[in-house]
């Protein structure tokens, strides 16, 4: 980063309680505040922890390989949109080490690996619909043997007109569904009304999963055609059903196996299912275990991303930054089948407000169809894209009128008699306005807007911008019935414990959460809790671990299951020693039955053994309250909101367009935390994957739909020098106001959108090249250096 301040590199390298003379660091070190909140809640370590950390924790590919393996690659199409005319895979079968190859003529079943329209072939038939689609499946002796020879397939093609734009698709009038439209009073009425009137718009890019184990499925035959499936999926039940449908199999006869994943983050939702459907297919037919292990380069090609939006909005508003009427447009490309889509683009929509009232209001979402591969679930499932879109609007206002951004946020939040969202649910949760209170002070918001306004007034080169920005997030799956969730518990006559639940473990520690959970209601210590891998045929009909809900649904769960059983434990006590269940404690010291001694939990397993109670139970949870109609756009998706703000400060070469975030200080809502440390890592690694989004992870594909950012060499991931030197994460010390377990909030997503204040602080640098101007420079995500100095070239030149 070049420097006209020799002050300023000195002060970078070092903390963040360092300033020198030039006040270059605004961010002065705080005696008081929390080092860690809620510290007297049990923060006990992810249940892998030691197995991580050590190596031996096993993740799919770590299986002991069969004798007779085989491994499998795919032949996959050059072409963007094409019908195939021929395929000549001679020298395909010929290639050493091939034992079979398969093309859809081979599928006995349904030919399809989507979640839900059917629209997404195992291997295509006919036509391609995106570069790098599966054609072919090869099964060899090893993996380079597999992936050698998937590459000597000829096909001809008669190429299509591919769409591989939103304009391209627009343009076409090519749509995965109808546009959507939410709306509240007359915004074009209101926007003609309002004192003042502003329009624009940016771009916002996709985002690759990149998660540390790549797609990876191993299936194995069994006896009288039945399947065992070890997949990296955060949705075993749906790769069942998909899986059986395939093979003309009933789902009894299909069971797949999560223990744990490298990482998904929503790139292991849906896309799992067509490696494991691969792998199952070749069991199926060759009668030996296959592995599908997927090349990083292929993963990138062959899988969704985030998706990118285009957004547009005309918003009036009042000389205080009152939002008086908002119309904003936001079109996605949604690639080559619907996969989740419609849900996705509809959470984007019900984020268009984040935190604030907006009382007339039309918010219009185009779902645009292109010759990519399908956009799919990613960490916030929509809600980024609509939150960055208000979150600009009103930086927008604020730069229009010369206020500071945050004086506008704080007009506009929900409050008593303006608490209805544009989809008619009502915010009756509303910590906002508190959250943002507690972190402008303690990180000291204003004193460092003033210290940031006199470094800039004086420094040529850098530039530095602050933001705070808010966070409201909705918990729950949009579609109603995802909403459930099963849990068995088994309870042996030792006192151990055997917890299984549907909820798969990615790295997010719902696993141990879960076990938490158990152990309180047996009052035992979490190491007498045995966490199992997640079964189909141990809970069935599962939902995926999704939607930020795994501690919510799962939690739930396995609570009904283990009261069910202790209810049982406690009437046989009562029974048996002769005192009211009232006088049944479970305790940290031991199982008390009236007037009895202390017994261990084992020894009560015994004797209720003994005296024949069942030990085992199944737990069931549906979460209450919640429906939407989304044909009208209007109900409550949501059981609640979790909430969270966060101050970043960035510091910009304006000559390179280099950046760096300097600080971050966040207040996050957990409610009452199952478990802070797990809590804590959420909330840290949310908002440093969230400003890869905005800041690095730039996805590039050529004029012939071709993925060019598909490897660590040319799509870049944050690594560890892009986090914040000072980075103070604080957990809200208040609790659910729905009865959730332990009145906890969920963690996986809502963190994530806190690193819209690292944009918001980015624009605002770049805005201080020219203070003269009440306006915000074009900029658009993610801001790769090259795109701040475009940013600042047309804006120094306005």
């Amino acid at each position: 980063m070049a420097d006209d301040d020799p002050g300023l590199t000195r002060s970078a390298a070092g903390t963040m309680g360092e300033a020198n003379a030039e006040g270059t660091l605004s961010h002065t070190a705080r005696s008081g505040s929390p080092a860690w909140a809620a510290q007297d809640k049990p923060a006990h370590p992810h249940d892998s922890a030691h197995l991580h950390v050590t190596g031996q924790a096993l993740y799919a590919d770590d299986i002991a390989e069969a004798a007779d393996l085989l491994h499998l690659a795919f032949g996959q199409s050059s072409e963007a949109h094409a019908r195939i005319i021929a395929m000549d895979l001679s020298a395909v079968r010929e290639a050493p080490g091939v034992v079979a190859v398969y093309t859809a003529a081979d599928i006995p079943g349904a030919n399809d690996v989507a979640p839900v329209a059917h629209d997404d072939p195992l291997l295509a038939d006919g036509k391609v619909i995106y570069h790098g689609q599966a054609l072919f499946l090869v099964a060899a002796t090893s993996q380079k043997a597999a992936r050698t020879a998937a590459r000597l397939g000829r096909i001809e093609y008669e190429p299509l007109p591919a769409l591989l734009t939103t304009g391209d698709a627009r343009a076409a009038d090519a749509l995965i569904e109808p546009t959507q439209r939410m709306a509240r009073g007359d915004a074009e009425a209101a926007l003609s009304a309002a004192p003042h009137r502003l329009s624009g718009g940016f771009e916002m890019g996709g985002q690759d999963h990149f998660y540390l184990e790549g797609q990876i499925a191993l299936a194995a035959p069994g006896e009288d055609g039945q399947i065992h499936i070890l997949s990296s999926t955060q949705h075993p039940s749906e790769v069942q059903h998909l899986v059986a449908a395939m093979l003309q199999l009933p789902s009894a006869d299909v069971t797949v196996e999560v223990r744990r994943m490298g990482g998904a983050f929503g790139g292991k939702e849906t896309q799992a299912a067509l490696f494991a459907a691969a792998a199952a297919l070749v069991a199926a037919k060759t009668g030996r275990p296959a592995k599908f292990r997927c090349d990083r380069d292929d993963d990138m090609v062959l899988t969704g991303k985030r998706h990118p939006f285009s957004v547009a909005y005309d918003v009036g508003f009042d000389d205080e930054g009152h939002l008086l009427a908002v119309k904003l447009r936001l079109a996605s490309a949604c690639g080559a089948t619907v996969d989740l889509s419609p849900a996705i683009n509809d959470r984007a929509m019900f984020h268009a407000d984040n935190c604030y009232f907006l009382p007339d209001v039309e918010i219009v979402s185009e779902r645009l169809k292109t010759n990519t591969v399908s956009a799919t679930a990613f960490r916030g499932f929509g809600g980024p894209q609509g939150m960055l879109a208000i979150e600009r609007i009103v930086d927008e206002v604020a730069a229009r009128l010369a206020r500071d951004p945050l004086s506008v946020r704080l007009a506009n939040l929900y409050r008593p008699g303006a608490s209805e969202t544009p989809y008619a649910m009502q915010v009756a949760d509303n910590i906002a306005p508190e959250i943002i209170a507690r972190l402008r002070e303690t990180a000291r918001y204003d004193a460092r807007v003033a210290e940031i306004a006199a470094f800039n007034a004086q420094s040529r080169v850098i530039k530095r911008g602050i933001a705070l920005t808010p966070v409201k997030f909705g918990i729950s799956f949009t579609t109603t019935h995802l909403n459930q969730a099963g849990a068995l518990i088994h309870l042996y006559a030792d006192g151990s414990i055997q917890l299984n639940h549907g909820g798969t473990e990615m790295g997010q520690g719902v696993y141990v959460k879960v076990a938490q959970v158990v152990a309180d209601v047996f009052a035992v210590p979490v190491e007498q809790v045995r966490i199992t891998a997640t079964r189909t045929d141990k809970v069935p009909n599962t939902s995926a671990t999704a939607a930020s809900s795994g501690a919510d649904l799962n939690g739930m769960a396995a609570h009904a299951a283990a009261t069910t059983i202790r209810d049982r434990l406690t009437a046989f006590l009562a029974r048996t020693h002769d005192c009211a269940e009232e006088d049944v404690r479970f305790t940290p010291d031991g199982v008390i039955a009236g007037e009895a001694d202390p017994m261990t939990l084992g020894e009560v397993a015994r004797r209720a053994h003994m005296g024949r109670v069942s030990l085992s139970s199944t737990g069931f949870y549906a979460t209450p309250d919640i429906a939407y109609d989304r044909s009208a756009h209007r109900g409550r998706p949501f059981y609640y909101f979790a909430y969270g703000a966060a101050v970043s400060e960035v510091a910009v070469d304006t000559l390179t367009g280099e950046h760096r975030v300097m600080a971050v200080d966040i207040v996050h809502d957990v409610g009452k935390s199952l478990n802070p440390a797990i809590d804590r890592g959420q909330i840290e690694g949310g908002f440093i994957q969230g400003q890869g989004w905005l800041t690095t992870e730039e996805l590039v594909w050529d004029d012939k739909g071709r993925l060019l950012t598909h490897s660590p060499a040319t799509y870049k991931i944050p690594t560890a020098s892009d986090r914040a030197r000072h980075l103070s994460i604080e957990l809200w010390d208040g609790e659910n106001v729905e009865p959730t377990i332990n009145r906890s909030k969920a963690v996986g997503e809502p963190p994530f959108m806190l690193a819209i204040s690292v944009f918001s602080a980015l624009a605002r640098a770049i805005a201080a090249t020219r203070p003269d101007l009440r306006a915000l420079p074009p900029l658009d995500a993610p801001a790769t250096p090259e795109k701040v100095l475009d940013a600042i070239a047309g804006f120094t030149a306005s």
